[in-house]
């Protein structure tokens, strides 16, 4: 037992050193796997390492860097507007102003304590608040707030199907409700922070906008500058506000700009955004400003801003300055547009201080240059009936349309010749049209019924003959005068009104001229033919023919006689000359585009045709019959040609009473007669039907063209 024990004891001996080895060995390889493993991952961990710093650190950086870097547009000043001799009628007044530009995730609460902080240190004046957004700043304090929002039952925070109310510009409406008049009743002091708060809490995100813009002192921009690191994103810049150095001169023509406040249009903000404009954007509301908009906006500058990690601007520097709108320069002399709206303002006050014009409303002239379409100048007052106050109104030349009378009478010629029923200088007889069932219808110098008076085309012009226009319009229909006779014209019928307008719109009266201004009118041309109503019957289709029935601008009637001075060419009407740079200094530079000359259309008739509508036009004012009929332009100071008109007018009262037997005493003029250099018309709407008032629109021309002549022609 003693021997096996020995043995077993050597056998067992023999065993341990081996599974001792086992164990041993066993040990190092799991750290050694585990080593292995950490290793990989060390290496993995280095090799990514290494791709992010080499392959896309420059990313990454460029990430940080938008998140801590942010760049801002500001708003630079428009272009300025200019009289054709480079005298300024819109330009810009820089203002200090004192802005704030909105940084990222930036609270109500965040924003109030820098509005009022802003509150200690500058002076803002208290705007009209409304009862939103007094409670909109009283609500930004968060226990006011939470005040509030403790006041909300129940019943407030469940909807209509007792659903609980989880949407939160829900929630804050209700909360809204909760604040009681006692609480925004502010005083002064107060009201100031609420409007430095409500201008602030209004921008969006990396956005600027302007704290305080007038009246901003030195000592302002000063304590700004000090504690700028108190109040982020609060700044010092500029502002500009559009001024008028000619005061009400073209004021309406210019157009406005929107403010701040108001920003782009509602009806156009999704067009303005896709152009790249910020919603408090100002941008050209009417007109030139309008008109011309993409001219006169500048270009923004640029700005970095430096947030930190709650994305509140910490600094803010200038990347790239702004530049300047280009500038407008227009057509107009200022001196003479005011030359010309004193001359007419004085021939029209005459006409009020005698009595003859008692229901008149106005008085609309247009001058433009033949040979370019060139506005020289735009008058037009509108007249207070009571008070018989005068108001400028130049864009009524554009956008107000009257009865012309028998000015279109060389239009009536012309479509004559264009249809071709009559020849060269064709006569007619002028006799009373009674035409069977209707009123008498007669030329002015002829008005007694079997009076019978042979006049040529010419003579058509310079007596101004209904009669010969209405014989065009018989012929137009296959037919000839006779006594009492049915006009053989079937109502809806459009063909002879078509021939008649068709070629008025070749001189440019029913449709656009042309302008460089929104807005315009094409006048008022009844086209109801499938209206059995109202559709236009016989008689107005002989209205038709010596301006009497279709309505048409100052502006239209001007290009009308400035296409017969051209020699049929029609040329397109335009308000601005040219598009300027700025110099250095911000005043006007160097041409940039010039608005050339553009024939829109040409008369269809013969140089000889447009010759003697010409000499017809000449004789108006120079011929020697006792029918002539404009012979008191004969007296200014250049020849020229012209075609005078009168046209039935009435008014009627607020109490519906109708007063009748008023005129529209108008004219349209070209001079000088061999070289055309501007073209006229005037509209005196409702003068009494007196003798008088028949010579008032002649001198009205005369007055204008003495004007020119003394500051061009001397």
């Amino acid at each position: 037992m003693k021997n096996m024990n020995f043995l077993d004891k050597w056998k067992k001996n023999q065993e341990e050193p081996s599974t001792y080895k086992a164990r041993k060995s066993h040990i190092p390889f799991r750290l050694n796997f585990l080593f292995f493993i950490i290793f990989g991952l060390f290496v993995s961990l280095i090799v990514r390492l290494g791709y992010l710093q080499i392959v896309e650190g420059a990313d990454y950086e460029e990430r940080i860097s938008q998140i801590s870097n942010l760049e801002v547009e500001s708003a630079s000043p428009r272009g300025e507007i200019y009289d054709v001799n480079g005298t300024a009628l819109v330009s810009n007044k820089s203002n200090l102003a004192i802005t704030y530009t909105r940084g990222k995730n930036v609270q109500a609460e965040d924003i109030l304590e820098i509005a009022n902080r802003v509150n200690e240190l500058i002076n803002v004046p208290a705007e009209e608040l409304t009862e939103r957004d007094k409670k909109d700043y009283w609500l930004a304090n968060s226990e006011n707030l939470k005040a509030a929002q403790d006041r909300l039952t129940d019943k407030d925070k469940t909807d209509e199907k007792g659903n609980t109310i989880t949407n939160e510009s829900t929630l804050y409406s209700l909360t809204v409700d909760k604040v009681t008049e006692e609480e925004i009743n502010f005083d002064e002091y107060t009201l100031q922070a609420a409007t430095i708060f409500k201008k602030m809490n209004s921008v969006l995100e990396l956005n600027t906008t302007f704290i305080k813009n007038d009246g901003v002192t030195e000592d302002e921009i000063a304590v700004i500058g000090e504690h700028v690191a108190q109040i982020p994103g609060v700044s010092t810049g500029m502002d500009w506000t559009r001024e008028y150095p000619q005061g009400d001169l073209l004021r309406t023509i210019l157009g406005t700009v929107s403010t701040e406040k108001s920003g782009l249009p509602a009806e156009e903000v999704e067009e303005y955004l896709a152009k790249g404009y910020a919603r408090n954007d100002r941008v050209g509301t009417s007109y030139l400003e309008k008109q011309y908009e993409s001219v006169l906006q500048g270009t923004k500058s640029k700005s970095q801003l430096v947030v930190d990690n709650n994305g509140k601007v910490t600094s803010q520097t200038l990347v790239s300055e702004g530049e300047k709108g280009q500038n407008l320069k227009l057509t107009i002399d200022s001196k003479f547009q005011t030359k010309v709206e004193e001359v007419v303002k004085a021939q029209y006050e005459q006409l009020l201080q005698t009595g003859k014009a008692p229901y008149s409303d106005g008085v609309y002239v247009a001058v433009t240059n033949p040979k370019t379409g060139a506005v020289l100048a735009m008058v037009g007052y509108n007249r207070d009936l009571i008070t018989n106050a005068l108001t400028p109104d130049p864009l009524s030349i554009i956008n107000k349309a009257f009865e012309p009378g028998s000015v279109v009478k060389g239009a009536t010629i012309s479509a004559g010749y264009e249809a071709g029923i009559i020849n060269g200088n064709e006569s007619f007889i002028d006799e009373p049209f009674q035409i069977g069932g209707s009123n008498l219808k007669s030329s002015n110098f002829n008005p007694v019924l079997g009076n019978r008076i042979e006049v040529t085309a010419e003579q058509a012009l310079e007596y101004s003959s209904n009669v010969y226009m209405m014989q065009l319009v018989l012929r137009m229909l296959g037919t000839e005068y006779s006594y009492n006779m049915t006009v053989p014209y079937t109502e809806g019928d459009s063909r002879v009104f078509d021939i008649l307008r068709t070629t008025y719109a070749e001189y440019g009266m029913g449709v656009s001229t042309g302008i460089d201004l929104p807005g315009e009118s094409t006048g008022l041309v009844p086209s109801n033919f499938d209206d059995p109503d109202y559709a236009p019957s016989a008689g107005n289709l002989l209205d038709l023919s010596f301006g009497q029935y279709d309505n048409y601008t100052a502006l239209q009637l001007a290009q009308y006689v400035g296409t017969i001075a051209n020699d049929g060419k029609r040329m397109k009407a335009h308000i601005v000359d040219g598009i300027y740079d700025n110099n250095s200094d911000g005043t006007i530079g160097e041409l940039v585009e010039k608005i050339e000359p553009e024939v829109l259309n040409e008369v269809n008739i013969s140089a000889e045709q447009m010759d003697l509508i010409q000499r017809g036009f000449h004789q108006v004012v120079y011929g020697t019959s006792g029918f002539t009929t404009g012979r008191y332009m004969a007296e200014a100071a250049l020849e020229m040609g012209a075609k005078t008109g009168t046209a039935e007018a009435f008014y009627r009262d607020e109490d519906g009473t109708v007063h009748s037997d008023l005129i529209n005493s108008n004219v349209v003029a070209y001079a000088p007669y061999d070289d055309p250099e501007i073209a006229i018309s005037v509209i005196l709407p409702r003068l009494n039907n007196d003798t008088e008032n028949y010579k008032a629109n002649q001198y009205v021309v005369n007055a204008i063209v003495n004007a020119y002549a003394e500051m061009y022609k001397q």
